[in-house]
């Protein structure tokens, strides 16, 4: 008895080996140690920017003078701004704003260049897509002082009085959507992605491995249903809790933080059913590839943590580069994202946002055709 009280190398070390076989038997587990912390250095080493550059930004250029063409080029010239549409109304560009094709629309009004050399200080106007404050902050500020400088060269020996202060040209910035820069209203909406992704995930993740574990899985193999009609049942119950879930955020959304509801609240219950769905697919799918509950758990985090990063959640989307930008793309939660801000803060109709429906339906389809084919008719 005195023997076993006695701390033994030998045993510990026995102890120690079984672990690492443990370890190595558990493939899953094994993985998820050492690929969530690369996928973390990954992302935040090379994926995440919290001053975005080269932001799409739309033109309505009605003078074609030289001071005109001198300011635009310095605008792109700064790194911020990348010029990819030339609209010919301001109500094709408001449309390009609330669809989020650009982010900013820069506004060069008739008769610019005369107007500056005759030291009429001239306004040109800026209207920037505020609902990710942190996506445009920097971007503005950066666009304040070029257009003091933007056109020095160009104001030179009799025109050199021009270039005093309070400047040859005025900028006038329209913040669109969310003005006082509320990070809440950006926030908040974003909320009821992240917490369906979160939840949905993995709640259903553990719908198949637990019945595994509990040794139920006999009773639900000996039922005459087919894979997809099983799958489908065991979605369908956490489709009224996602449900709830919406709703009890809308509300904290409305009554604790005042966020704007803009758009047709209706309209965001009807499409969210997509997302709801596109997640529990997920989530149903990792559970027919775990072994057990905590594989599901690992798998669902794994799942979890670039959609929450690479979404537009946390970072600006905008300001990562170019590969991450199309990983994001494959996550339902960017789509949503998009959709919910652009019903609630823009105030978007179904036109708006059907381009971002068929990224979660397609999603939603590789899902369930993957978590069909992995169902197993028999124990074995």
């Amino acid at each position: 008895m005195s023997q076993r009280r006695q701390f033994s190398p030998r045993r510990f070390w026995a102890i120690v080996v079984k672990e690492f076989i443990q370890m190595r038997r558990d493939r899953v587990t094994f993985g998820m140690m050492v690929g969530i912390p690369l996928l973390q250095l990954t992302l935040f080493g090379y994926a995440i920017n919290s001053d975005p550059k080269h932001l799409p930004t739309g033109v309505v250029l009605a003078d074609y003078g030289p001071q005109g063409r001198t300011l635009l080029h310095a605008i792109q010239n700064s790194g911020y701004f990348d010029f990819v549409e030339q609209y010919a109304t301001e109500e094709a560009a408001e449309a390009a704003i609330a669809r989020g094709d650009v982010l900013f629309v820069i506004s060069v009004p008739e008769n610019f260049s005369r107007d500056v050399l005759r030291g009429d200080r001239p306004a040109i106007l800026m209207e920037a897509d505020a609902t990710d404050p942190a996506a445009t902050s920097n971007a503005v500020a950066a666009l304040r002082g070029l257009v003091e400088t933007a056109l020095a060269n160009d104001l030179k020996g009799p025109l050199a009085a021009l270039r005093g202060q309070p400047g040859a040209v005025e900028l006038r910035v329209h913040a669109r959507y969310n003005p006082e820069a509320i990070t809440q209203y950006n926030i908040v909406p974003g909320l009821m992605g992240v917490v369906l992704t979160m939840t949905m995930v993995i709640i259903t993740g553990l719908a198949i491995t637990r019945e595994r574990e509990r040794g139920t899985m006999e009773n639900l193999l000996s039922m005459p249903t087919r894979p997809l009609e099983a799958l489908a049942g065991k979605i369908a119950p956490y489709i009224i809790v996602g449900y709830i879930q919406l709703v009890l955020i809308l509300l904290a959304a409305r009554v604790l933080f005042s966020v704007p509801m803009v758009g047709s609240v209706p309209l965001l219950l009807a499409v969210s059913l997509a997302f709801v769905v596109a997640n529990l697919a997920m989530g149903i799918t990792f559970s027919t590839v775990a072994q057990n509950q905590l594989q599901a758990v690992q798998m669902a985090f794994f799942f979890f943590l670039p959609s929450i990063l690479l979404s537009g959640f946390m970072f600006p989307f905008r300001g990562m580069p170019g590969w991450a930008q199309v990983i994001g793309e494959v996550l339902p939660l960017t789509h949503f994202l998009r959709i919910v801000r652009g019903i609630l803060i823009k105030g978007n109709g179904f036109a708006e946002i059907a381009p971002e429906l068929w990224p979660i339906g397609l999603f939603t389809l590789i899902a369930l055709t993957i978590g069909v084919k992995r169902y197993r008719q028999t124990l074995d």
